[in-house]
């Protein structure tokens, strides 16, 4: 149940856009972005749980307030909440946009008379969502239990996973997923060098866009505010065993994401979306099951998330016990500032995108947060101190380079 809960928290709306860094990167650049990203993030948990046995403390928060006092602890609360909270706005963003389409299709399409019904409109439809599902889920006041619906939530994404590379040998050469009627055997022959020009794959790419990518994978891999509760509640509770569920977890979200990413591209190559389900043709019957796997997949995806955002505003206002009737009105005033967001505010996931979160808290929390934190709090004198020093130099860097550059293109 760990393993389904850190597994899912890793697992989000980061998969969509990998296949769009690859094409900014190339192949072999893109997997060694992927592959050095998921072995720092590994090893900035490894700090994490170094700390934790220092400590004795469970609670990220707390970690910080012992290191930093309160300014320590508002910065992790602060890359917490950014985080989480991004990430969960950007999952229901999916779901208002998705949701429709699936209904409509089933409802008869476009053509349909049904097409337009109030129904169908994406605000109401998230609040429905919200209610019914989201709602009661966020309620439970142990993270274990959700080991259930995050096995169901990865079984969906392995699902996408197969369909996308399934649709890499449907396709021969697209250029588009909205074009493919384009794409038969007469047009292959008239367009032969044009297509083998735009359908190959790239293995080394640098423009404008390159850099992009760092945040894109940065945000792909963020788990860490969600580690210390899923390893509170791990039985026969070790420093090793919780090392084990990250290592288990990690390497399977990051072959999914390899998979995924190439599949992806060498589908559509230069053509494919910053959303990867956008780029495929909309009225398969087959693409209509995947974007429904995927909308359950964030719908089940956000109450894991959701819990280390209240935990973390309860941890803020040294709230550790809350009662019932606190923990369900803190709960609802929550979902409903989310809904209201995505239902006011179209353009949120432009602002909470891979991009900005990459840029800023993803960092704070892969890199920064967790090297400071063992520099401080770890009194031992050796090597590993120097490590941990090149780390958080790494933080730093990433920072120098990407956030100029985010606020460059604002």
């Amino acid at each position: 149940m760990s393993v389904f809960n850190l597994s899912n928290v890793i697992m989000g709306s980061g998969i969509l856009g990998l296949a769009y860094a690859l094409a900014n990167t190339g192949i072999i650049l893109f997997v060694l972005l992927l592959a050095s990203m998921a072995l720092l993030a590994l090893y900035s948990i490894y700090l994490l749980l170094k700390c934790s046995k220092e400590t004795g403390l469970m609670v990220y928060e707390k970690m910080g307030q012992r290191a930093f006092g309160t300014p320590g602890r508002l910065a992790v609360f602060g890359a917490t909440f950014v985080q989480n909270m991004g990430a969960i706005l950007s999952y229901l963003i999916i779901v208002r946009n998705e949701l429709p389409l699936i209904i409509s299709y089933l409802l008869g399409g476009e053509s349909s008379i049904y097409c337009r019904a109030w129904y169908l409109d994406g605000r109401f439809l998230i609040v429905l969502v919200t209610v019914f599902l989201i709602l009661p889920l966020c309620c439970l006041r142990n993270l274990g239990y959700l080991g259930y619906t995050s096995g169901f939530s990865l079984a969906c994404m392995v699902f996408f996973l197969i369909v996308v590379i399934s649709k890499k040998f449907e396709y021969l050469c697209p250029l588009s997923a909205h074009n493919e009627s384009l794409y038969n055997l007469t047009d292959r022959l008239s367009n032969l060098t044009s297509k083998e020009e735009k359908c190959k794959a790239n293995y080394f790419v640098y423009h404008s866009k390159t850099i992009y990518a760092l945040p894109t994978i940065a945000f792909a891999f963020v788990c860490h505010p969600s580690v210390l509760p899923i390893y509170s509640e791990l039985k026969g509770r070790s420093q090793k065993k919780m090392q084990l569920v990250s290592n288990a977890s990690f390497f399977a979200i990051f072959i999914m994401y390899l998979l995924t990413a190439i599949f992806g591209y060498l589908t559509f190559y230069e053509t494919v979306e910053t959303e990867l389900l956008h780029t495929y043709k909309s009225d398969s019957i087959l693409v209509l099951i995947v974007r429904l796997a995927v909308v359950i997949a964030v719908v089940l995806t956000v109450p894991v998330l959701f819990f280390t955002v209240r935990s973390s505003l309860f941890e803020l206002f040294k709230k550790t016990m809350p009662s019932l009737a606190l923990h369900i009105g803190v709960t609802i005033i929550l979902l409903v500032a989310a809904d209201i967001f995505v239902i006011l505010i179209p353009s949120i996931k432009d602002i909470f995108g891979m991009i900005v979160i990459g840029a800023t808290s993803a960092n704070m929390l892969i890199f920064i947060l967790p090297s400071s934190m063992y520099l401080k709090l770890v009194k031992k004198r050796n090597r590993t101190r120097i490590y941990v020093g090149i780390f958080l130099g790494l933080g730093i860097l990433f920072a120098l380079i990407t956030v100029p550059l985010v606020i460059y293109d604002w």
